[in-house]
Order: C-alpha cells, then structure tokens, then sequence
C-alpha cells in the first residue's frame, strides 16, 4: 500500500509505454465533493497514481450514470461537469476539469462492442461526480483524456462481461476505473462524522469483500446480494458496488487484486484496489 511519506520527492510519473506492459484497472472509492478535503484520502489516491505510468486515456465507469444501452458521455474538452448532488457548499459548484476529450477512445470502445448491442452517445453528458472527484486528485493537471461511459445494467455477470470485452484497452496505455464505494449504506448512518465508528453491517461487508477479492473468488462477489454478511444495509442500492465487476472483468488475474486504499469514510468502507 502507498502512503503519502512514499510519494515525497517524486517528480510524477513516467508515461506509459509499451514497455510497462498492461495498464492495471482499478476499482476506486470515490465519495462526494467534501472528500476532496480529507487529506488522508487524497493523500493515499495521489501516492497511488504516482504509482503507476501516467496512461494514455482513461476511461471510468462511475456509480452514478446507469443508462441502457451502453452511452459514451463527452468527447470534446470543455463539456461542463456533471454537479450531480445537493446539499453542500456553493463552491463544490464551482469546480472544473477540463481534461481532453477522447474521441479515439471512444472509437475504440465502440468497435469492441458486438454488431448486437447498440452504443448510444451523450455528448453533452459531462463527467459526474464518480469520476471527476478522483481524478481531480489523480492527474491533477486535466492533462490526460478522460471517456466516461455508462453503466448499461446493474447485473455483475453483464458488466463483468463488459469489462472483459474492454480488455484490451489496457494493452494501449488506457487505464480502466469502476468508481463506487465499497459500502454505501447511507440510510443506515446514525453517526455523520468523519471520523465515525463504522457500523457492524459495514465492517462485516468489507472484511468478506476483502477476503473474496484475495481469493479471486468472482462467484462469490456476483452473489453479494444473497451471500455477503451486511446485505441488504452495506448496499441498500447496488450501483455502487456494482462498477466492481466492470473492473474485475477487465482483469487477466483476479487473484491479484492489491488493496490500495482501506479504512473508513463517516463509516463506510473506502477499500479500493487494483488488479493486473
């Protein structure tokens, strides 16, 4: 695991090349605005990044776009941010990112996809909150392209499959996210603090998750809803774990998943990962 003593003295990293092999893909919890202002958090995901070559593209799947069928967001710079939230401080409607546009990505992922499942466009649909909060502590400078693509079912064996089919990619430098959290039982929360003990339903979740991922055990983690200990309070709605399998599916080894980031946020689990 990184740590932000680790990252002191780096100049960032290096640029992929086709000598770094595979970009890894990595399964992120991305939280809520008021994130960006925790610094242990934002200190672990910058360690993290430097960690790895600076890709050539990214391309996220984020908890907060489901859209039928498969919908690629913006491809030009400048789109507007997705503010898909209520409730906090002006100034987290303030916040832009204006990394370029991928269209090649994005020509790229259509032609992945079979002559059976039609790929729709948003080109107005800006990145949302899922993806932009990481990655404005990851590349903090907008300098790397960005395609957000929509979840078209919550269904883990459908976006497993997705992410298999999105494979490839990461041979060309382009680093693939699912950005959820690892548990998101919001209605559940008693106690708001940052600091919170977290609640048994969620420590229980994220101790199985952690124990399924080191096993490489996808089975299990696609039967969450009826196996995993914490059910139905970890997820009372799935849509955040459910980016999970997109990332796992794009893996050549789930049994090397790498805990990265652990611990708790208001007492849900921040436990993100990568995988080779």
């Amino acid at each position: 695991m990184t740590t932000e003593t680790e990252r002191s003295g780096d100049e960032g990293p290096t640029g992929w090349t086709e000598g770094d092999g595979s970009m890894p893909a990595l399964y992120l919890g991305h939280g809520a605005p008021p994130l960006l202002d925790d610094e242990l958090w934002t200190g672990q995901l910058a360690a993290w990044s430097q960690d790895l070559p600076k890709p050539e593209a990214v391309l996220i799947v984020s908890a907060h776009w489901e859209s039928a069928p498969l919908t690629l967001g913006a491809t030009e710079t400048g789109v507007p941010l997705t503010y898909d939230f209520y409730g906090f401080p002006e100034r987290y409607y303030r916040m832009t990112y204006r990394s370029p546009g991928a269209s090649d990505l994005a020509d790229r992922v259509r032609g992945l996809m079979p002559d059976t499942e039609p790929v729709h466009d948003r080109p107005d649909y800006g990145l949302d909150h899922g993806a932009y909060v990481p990655l404005m502590v990851m590349y903090p400078d907008a300098d790397v392209p960005v395609l957000q693509i929509s979840m078209p079912s919550l269904d883990p064996q459908r976006l497993f499959d997705l992410g298999r089919r999105l494979r490839p990619l990461r041979d060309e430098g382009v680093l693939i996210v699912g950005s959820g959290f690892m548990t998101h039982g919001l209605p559940f929360l008693r106690d708001w603090r940052v600091d919170a003990d977290p609640p048994g339903w969620s420590r229980e979740f994220d101790a199985w998750s952690a124990e399924a991922l080191a096993r490489g055990d996808v089975d299990a983690l696609m039967n969450f809803r009826s196996t995993a200990p914490g059910m139905p309070y970890a997820h009372p709605t799935v849509e955040h774990f459910a980016p999970l399998f997109v990332t796992l599916g794009a893996s050549s080894d789930p049994e090397g998943a790498d805990t990265e980031i652990e611990g708790f946020f208001m007492g849900l689990a921040k436990r993100s990962f990568q995988v080779a």
